[in-house]
């Protein structure tokens, strides 16, 4: 609970590094620029898609195909000269053929009793069911919304050399809520050439926990479930393809805590050195603690036989994309330690090489007590094609070591105690090229009714990994300055 009073600490924090001045030299204020001049207004849009073969909801394998839309609206709103109020509000909407498959056989599915009211389970029609790690389920996993809101107030002194301020967050989806809250400070100082920062944030998140159905039908009706509910009256295969009444999942368990709550506190540095070179570096401290396994992340043990539902004939190729119509039992879920200590620090280098071209770099390592540690460089040129005209290519890499309780799938041991085999985890780098172009109109010479455009800009990246995901996104967003 002692970090729940970050928030509380900056403020008396602020009261130290920001004394009252007195009225004397008040007095030499003859004016005073705003903080912010008018209400500016973002309209922001991004849409995302990926693929892959490693699925952790398959127990690492299978389809990783997802897209992603994200509309956001943000609004800033001047209070007075030195206060800013910033409203942000969007949501994702996404698809997923890996979540799909919490629950795989919902294709030709088996009939539930209709005492489970959790739509992730539902019942289909009578029949054989089938399912396949490389096909997408079209069950209500397959797709969700996920609704975010952010507020934030900030004020500056009068001399604009000290910065404080506060912020509140809220999310929600099907099976998560996350509520966040913090606080931020800057100083101000040689003729603000020098700035150091103090940041601190809390999320508070809750999971509602889904479980892949075999062993959500397992905790609800023990050893007996292959008899009752989702899977009554469905055979179940063992590895040569013949019906038995075998499987029993034993080492699952459902978990008995829903919290995940994490605490960051974040200090920066930045020092222009010219007129043209600019450098800043920060240092963070995050610190997890709760739920930090994936309840509907299947695990495959290397030393417990494999039992199926679906078609007898696709178990030997299961593996293999060619399998379309079995789907492989789970041994358990994801289990993770109930603690985590990330350490990143890094610098950015930002330089003025003429009026048309700027280089602008970033370095981060990253370190955690799970054994990951991890590497990123990320260069950017803006090049100012004609006035108010920018275009940006740029590249990222990243690198990055296994955590410690990494395995792929039937790699892991019934006697571990923590496994997941989550290839987000595991060692992969990747490379990320992007291209951007905006354009700015100091002036709002374009005005839609009593909004005048500030900028317009979008922006396309492709990733690749070196475990063959890949991606694309592209972003896109206009800002508008509300007319006095």
């Amino acid at each position: 609970m002692r970090r729940l009073f970050i928030v509380i600490g900056l403020g008396f924090l602020g009261a130290f590094l920001h004394p009252v001045k007195s009225q004397e030299n008040d007095s030499t204020l003859l004016y005073k620029r705003k903080v912010l001049e008018s209400a500016e207004v973002d309209f922001l849009m991004s849409y995302y898609t990926q693929d892959g073969t490693h699925s952790a909801v398959g127990g690492g394998i299978g389809t990783e195909n997802l897209t992603d839309g994200t509309p956001t609206l943000v609004v800033r709103v001047p209070l007075n000269a030195d206060d800013v109020l910033t409203f942000d509000v969007g949501i994702s909407a996404y698809t997923s053929a890996s979540s799909s498959n919490i629950n795989p056989f919902n294709s030709t599915g088996a009939s539930a009793e209709g005492e489970d009211d959790d739509d992730y389970y539902q019942s289909v029609s009578e029949g054989s069911p089938t399912g396949s790690p490389w096909i997408a389920s079209s069950g209500a996993s397959q797709s969700d919304v996920l609704a975010a809101g952010h507020v934030s107030y900030a004020h500056q002194s009068d001399n604009r050399n000290f910065v404080w301020g506060v912020n509140a967050d809220v999310s929600n989806e099907y099976d998560y809520t996350s509520i966040g809250f913090g606080g931020q400070i800057a100083q101000l100082f040689n003729d603000k050439n020098t700035e150091i920062g103090l940041k601190a944030q809390v999320y508070l998140d809750t999971w509602r926990p889904i479980y892949p159905t075999e062993l959500h039908e397992y905790d609800r009706y023990g050893i007996s479930f292959l008899n009752q509910g989702y899977f009554n009256g469905v055979d179940v295969l063992n590895q040569e393809g013949t019906i038995t009444t075998l499987y029993n999942p034993s080492s699952f368990r459902s978990f008995s805590s829903s919290g995940r709550n994490s605490y960051s506190m974040s200090l920066s540095f930045s020092q222009i050195l010219s007129k043209r070179l600019q450098a800043s570096v920060f240092f963070d401290v995050i610190r997890q603690d709760g739920l930090l396994s994936t309840p509907y992340h299947r695990i495959y043990f290397s030393d417990r036989e494999n039992y199926y539902i679906g078609n007898a004939s696709d178990i030997s190729k299961y593996t293999s994309v060619d399998n379309r119509g079995v789907y492989q039992l789970a041994d358990d879920v994801e289990q993770m330690p109930g603690t985590r200590l990330k350490t990143p620090f890094g610098a950015r280098v930002n330089y003025y090489i003429s009026n048309t071209f700027v280089l602008r770099s970033y370095y981060r390592y990253y370190l955690d007590d799970w054994g990951m540690d991890a590497h990123t460089v990320e260069v950017e040129l803006p090049v100012k094609v004609f006035r108010g005209f920018t275009v940006s290519p740029a590249f990222r890499y990243y690198s990055q070591t296994a955590v410690d309780y990494f395995a792929g799938y039937e790699e892991h041991l019934s006697s571990q105690q923590y496994y997941t085999s989550d290839y987000d985890l595991s060692v992969f780098h990747s490379s990320q090229y992007s291209i951007g172009v905006r354009y700015s109109d100091i002036f709002t010479r374009m005005h839609l009714s009593h909004l005048g455009l500030k900028n317009i800009w979008s922006k396309f990246s492709h990733y690749d990994r070196s475990d063959g995901l890949s991606a694309n996104i592209i972003s896109f967003g206009v800002k508008f300055v509300l007319d006095n």
